[in-house]
């Protein structure tokens, strides 16, 4: 059975953005939530999913999750802007 891989842009409370990948978005959510997620999101709660793209293997959400990353705040929002 193929994995699926998900990118991930969330909303942290103080209204920075934090970018990931996993393969199980709605169980990364709840970590992120409780603080068991990453150090970046832990003094930052709740956050709020905000945008999502899946893909096939992890080197393709690996590769997407540095494109990501390199975006600017603004482009970030023009991102999330599809899911809304």
């Amino acid at each position: 059975m193929a994995n699926t891989y998900f990118v991930y842009i969330v909303m942290c409370s103080d209204d920075t953005l934090y970018t990931g990948y996993t393969v199980d978005i709605d169980k990364r959510m709840t970590a992120h939530n409780k603080g068991a997620g990453a150090k970046y999101t832990r003094a930052r709660l709740p956050v709020e999913l905000k945008y999502v793209e899946l893909f096939d293997t992890k080197s393709e959400a690996l590769k997407r999750e540095y494109e990501i990353k390199q975006l600017s705040r603004n482009e970030k929002f023009k991102l999330m802007e599809v899911m809304e």
